[in-house]
């Protein structure tokens, strides 16, 4: 059966994280599909770069296996405003369904109470912000109970693959064909 992701996107997403991503699920076989907030289907990332969606967020996304919340400066605070998607959150934790937080995404989840007495990662400094953590471990991915997190910009690699492996998706394939052991990435 194949697994499905959802990735969410809002403006002020960080446009690489939320690319990579993306695309290394989609080459592991995972239908993943972007999701927005608003009407225009074009979404504003940090950078400025305006990134075509899939879909517009709705009921649709808790039929998905992983809800992906990636980073941005900005669009933490937007994601938490968000009334609907904190409680589809909340559900997806209720239900044991798997979530990932990457970055400024991990705040996020913290907002939800999804990471209480969890062990996770997340961006330098955040420590002080994951407070509900049962361990704040300093390793890039971290996946504890129904969560993945990751530390930052320089991560969507090996948050992406943790994400494959708690889908039961072996991604030592997609590694090999990426040169990524070359490339130094464990």
């Amino acid at each position: 059966m194949t697994k499905t992701a959802a990735v969410m996107m809002i403006d002020g997403f960080e446009e690489s994280e939320t690319m990579q991503i993306t695309d290394l699920l989609r080459r592991a076989g995972i239908e993943t599909y972007t999701y927005r907030f608003q009407d225009d289907e074009f979404v504003t990332g940090m950078q400025k770069i305006r990134v075509k969606s899939d879909r517009r967020f709705s009921e649709e996304v808790k039929n998905a296996d992983v809800i992906i919340v990636p980073g941005g400066r900005t669009c933490a605070a937007e994601f938490i405003a968000d009334e609907a998607f904190m409680e589809t959150l909340k559900w997806f934790n209720e239900n044991g369904k798997l979530i990932a937080g990457m970055c400024s995404g991990t705040t996020v989840l913290e907002a939800a109470g999804v990471l209480a007495g969890k062990r996770a990662t997340g961006y330098t400094g955040y420590e002080e912000k994951l407070k509900s953590v049962s361990e704040f471990v300093h390793e890039v991915t971290v996946y504890d109970q129904n969560v993945v997190t990751s530390q930052g910009p320089a991560t969507p690699y090996p948050f992406a693959f943790k994400i494959m492996e708690a889908l039961g998706i072996d991604p030592s394939e997609i590694k090999a064909r990426l040169l990524y052991a070359e490339a130094g990435g464990k």
